[in-house]
């Protein structure tokens, strides 16, 4: 098969990709030029009966949990379309903020699928994108020919005020196969625009390409864009890698900053820096100008030599002779670099997952478990009900009862039921405060429109069927 790209996007029920749950996936396939291959997809996934969704997410989107049931597909029957018609051999697929978004919620419902969560995205030819940071260095460092949008005297890179400020057709914003269309529009925008960017910033996407520029091994200077930097210089500066990091990745120093404020800290007085909440940080508020570069994210990054035309290095406020002085400081900094990477590599723990759908990061799955997996998946509702968790990893022995509940409920024992129940019970009840807070306040709000009253309507209603004891939240 020919190369190509596959477009996608999800609405989902909230925010966290280990807790809430895809609603709606919609992609179309495009060849090299953009050009579209075939009919696009637009598919509602099932919600199921243990989840409440995010009310403001749901505004947004106006999606109702039963159009969900009534119009959707289950999880699994997902999951095997996505590896048989979108995650073909040779397809890059892309997203705008999906690796940081959507591909996370990708991974989960592959997971509870006893999926493997990872090939989709690196076998076979296989390939992702993210055109989020590929727009934000474009808009850094070769704007034109491009519309950019400013919202109140700040820079906005929304997808929706992209497409209305260059005139391309985009009536439903956040409905997933709106936005699909109005990414191809503006990728094939940016691809006629500048092309020697766009093809640079797509053949490097893979991180052993990505490795030959950015090596702690062998450091060097280069250009950097990430949500993490700052608005003023279009969230791309010039950075260093400063030392490794943890999964075989680096940490990397920002290059705005001037290395020596920094050096005479202790180590308890960056950490109280990194750990300083958000609701504390106050306008003057200067965070630690080091982060960690996760090569399997396609991070955009370029050499330094690019900022040599189009007034690149007076865009970013930087010259030669400043990184040069700065780097030398950082090379003469061991304790420095020691405080820090002590502090930022300290491994994240996975451990207090309260369920085991949410700990696809705990640790790898063994071949052996990967064929009970796949004997799983592939097994029928009568198969199913013969098959006993005997897997290795506990993880996925105690998701087969909801698995079951989410595919084939006719598979479940008497004990899986009563076990899927008390699951059931124990999430709604975490989700619970949250959603009757936010509820209360759409509730109250007196500017909705007619289709998200509706909304609320069908969120109570969905409430009430998944706890059957409750009242009416409006009384």
């Amino acid at each position: 098969m020919a190369k190509t790209f596959f477009f996608y996007d999800l609405e989902t029920s909230g925010l966290n990709a280990r807790d809430d749950r895809i609603m709606q996936f919609a992609g179309q396939r495009t060849d090299q030029d953009f050009s579209p291959i075939g009919e696009p997809i637009n598919i509602m996934i099932k919600l199921s009966d243990d989840t409440l969704p995010s009310p403001g997410a749901l505004m947004v989107t106006g999606i109702t949990p039963q159009k969900t049931v009534y119009e959707g597909y289950s999880e699994l029957e997902f999951c095997k379309i996505f590896y048989e018609q979108i995650a073909t051999s040779d397809t890059t697929i892309v997203g705008f903020n999906n690796v940081r978004f959507d591909d996370e919620f990708i991974r989960a419902i592959l997971w509870r699928s006893y999926f493997d969560p990872y090939q989709w995205s690196y076998s076979e030819g296989r390939s992702r994108w993210d055109m989020l940071d590929v727009i934000r260095m474009t808009r850094a460092l070769r704007p034109d020919g491009i519309k950019w949008p400013v919202v109140d005297g700040k820079a906005t890179n929304r997808l929706e005020l992209l497409t209305k400020e260059n005139n391309i057709s985009h009536d439903n914003a956040h409905d997933a196969l709106s936005d699909v269309k109005a990414l191809i529009a503006i990728t094939k925008l940016i691809a006629e625009q500048q092309p020697r960017l766009f093809n640079y910033l797509l053949s490097i996407r893979n991180k052993n390409e990505i490795k030959k520029l950015v090596s702690f091994e062998n450091p060097q200077s280069f250009v950097y864009t990430s949500g993490r930097y700052s608005q003023q210089y279009q969230k791309t500066t010039i950075a260093y890698p400063l030392a490794p990091a943890e999964h075989g990745n680096v940490l990397v120093y920002d290059l705005h900053h001037d290395p020596e404020p920094w050096l005479r800290l202790s180590a308890e007085e960056i950490k109280k820096i990194v750990e300083t909440p958000y609701a504390e940080r106050g306008d003057d508020y200067v965070g630690l100008p080091v982060k960690k570069l996760q090569y399997n994210r396609c991070p955009a990054v370029a050499p330094i030599g690019v900022l040599d035309s189009h007034d690149g290095w007076k865009r970013l406020d930087l010259s030669k002779e400043i990184i040069n002085q700065r780097i030398a400081k950082l090379k003469t900094s061991s304790d420095f670099i020691k405080r820090v990477s002590d502090l930022l590599n300290a491994k994240a723990k996975y451990s207090n997952n309260i369920e085991p759908e949410a700990s696809l990061y705990d640790d790898f799955v063994t071949p052996k478990d990967n064929l009970r997996m796949e004997a799983i998946r592939n097994a029928t509702a009568n198969e199913l009900k013969k098959i006993t968790a005997n897997f290795a990893d506990k993880r996925l022995a105690s998701m087969l009862p909801r698995y079951k509940a989410y595919n084939a409920p006719s598979a479940m024992t008497d004990v899986e039921r009563e076990q899927y129940d008390k699951f059931r019970r124990q999430r709604i009840a975490r989700q619970e405060p949250a959603f009757i807070k936010d509820m209360s306040y759409f509730l109250k709000k007196n500017d909705l429109s007619d289709h998200q009253q509706f909304v609320l309507e069908e969120l109570q209603l969905w409430y009430q069927s998944i706890v059957p004891s409750v009242d009416d939240m409006s009384d």
